[in-house]
């Protein structure tokens, strides 16, 4: 398997590798396992980035293998590809990042919403199938009451 974060702004990378991860792992270790792997993962890229000289700024694109054994993730670091777009360089893909940026947070907004009409029409179902078991309940009473 391959982790691949797409463009970030690389003040952003550590929840983008997170999320990923979260996402490519799911059902297949636990959550402590991917904040723990992710942790890792992101303190090695960070040095890496330190070490280029790369800015909050900068645009990065992320690469990792990895494979899952015994509910752990592991990291082939030797595979790591950090891509660095330098904001002063390319002005163009900064902008286009800005774009990008705006579009992933009306996309979690609009996730957030749909979860809480979710939540809000679970919270009614079991409402109503609460209201449904009360209306069996009454008729089963009134039916032995009749044949009684």
């Amino acid at each position: 398997m391959k982790l691949r974060t797409g463009f970030v702004r690389a003040s952003g990378y550590a929840y983008k590798v997170r999320r990923v991860l979260f996402a490519l792992t799911r059902g297949k270790v636990s959550p402590e396992e991917v904040v723990r792997a992710a942790g890792e993962l992101n303190v090695r890229i960070f040095e890496e980035l330190q070490k280029r000289g790369v800015d909050k700024g900068d645009v990065v694109r992320i690469g990792v293998p990895f494979r899952i054994e015994d509910g752990k993730v592991l990291w082939d670091y030797s595979g790591l590809e950090i891509e660095v777009y330098r904001k002063e360089e390319d002005e163009k893909l900064a902008k286009a990042m800005e774009e990008v940026e705006e579009r992933e947070r009306a996309l979690e907004e609009k996730i957030s919403r749909i979860e809480e009409l979710a939540n809000r029409l679970k919270e009614l179902s079991n409402e109503l199938l609460g209201e449904i078991e009360e209306i069996k309940q009454e008729h089963t009473s009134l039916r032995l009451r009749a044949e009684g």
